[in-house]
C-alpha cells in the first residue's frame, strides 16, 4: 500500500507539472476558493438547480472565460500542452445524464466532494464512496459498456473548422461567457429550513 502511494507521488513529480509541493499548493488554493465561495454547500447547488441562486453559473462562466485565455497563451508559449479527448457521442450523453443525476441527488460537483469531506460532511463522504464504486463498476464492466457508448467521432475542435483563428475564437467565447456572467442577476438562495 505504501509503495503505491509513493509511486503516485513519483508519477506526479515526473509528469512535468512541477513539484509535488506546487501541485499540493494549487490544490489547497483551489479548495480554499471553493470554501470561500461556499460552492461546497448543498444549499448553493440546490438553489442553482431550482433557478433561485446564480452564484454557481456565474462563477463557472467566469472561471472558464478567464482560464481559457490564460491557458491559450500558456499553450502558445510552450509552457503547457493538452490532448483533446475523442468525441464519443453515446458516452457524452450517458455521462452527462449520470453526472446530472449525481449532482442533483448529492448537491455537489466532484471537485467539491473532497472539500466537503475535509470539513467532515458525511453526505459528501457517501458520495466519494459511491464514486469509487462507480469507478470500479466502470473498470470491470468496460468491455460491455464500450459497446453502448457508440462510435468514436475523432478529436473534434472548433479551431479545426477555423484554422488560424484560435485566439479570436478563444477571446470571443471568453467575452460571451464573461458578459453572460455579468448580466445574470445576483440571486442568493435562502433555504426555508434556516428560518425554523
Amino acid at each position: 500500500m505504501l509503495d503505491r502511494i509513493t509511486n503516485m507521488f513519483d508519477t506526479v513529480a515526473k509528469s512535468g507539472h512541477g513539484s509535488v509541493w506546487l501541485v499540493l499548493f494549487i490544490g489547497f488554493v483551489f479548495g480554499a476558493i471553493i470554501l470561500y465561495s461556499r460552492l461546497d454547500k448543498f444549499e448553493k447547488m440546490a438553489g442553482f438547480m431550482i433557478f433561485e441562486d446564480t452564484l454557481v453559473p456565474r462563477m463557472a462562466m467566469t472561471t472558464v472565460a478567464l482560464s481559457s485565455v490564460g491557458f491559450y497563451f500558456l499553450v502558445e508559449s510552450g509552457y503547457a500542452t493538452f490532448d483533446v479527448k475523442p468525441t464519443i457521442l453515446g458516452g457524452l450523453i450517458l455521462g452527462a445524464i449520470l453526472f446530472g443525476i449525481g449532482l442533483v441527488i448529492l448537491g455537489k460537483c466532484p471537485s467539491a466532494f473532497f472539500v466537503s469531506v475535509s470539513e467532515g460532511r458525511v453526505d459528501a463522504f457517501v458520495g466519494v464512496i459511491g464514486g469509487m464504486f462507480g469507478g470500479l463498476f466502470f473498470t470491470l464492466g468496460y468491455p460491455w459498456i464500450k459497446e453502448l457508448l457508440g462510435e468514436d467521432l475523432g478529436k473534434i475542435r472548433i479551431t479545426d473548422y477555423f484554422d488560424g483563428y484560435g485566439l479570436v475564437i478563444t477571446l470571443a467565447l471568453s467575452a460571451t461567457l464573461l458578459t453572460t456572467a455579468y448580466l445574470l442577476p445576483t440571486i442568493d438562495y435562502k433555504d426555508p429550513a434556516d428560518d425554523r
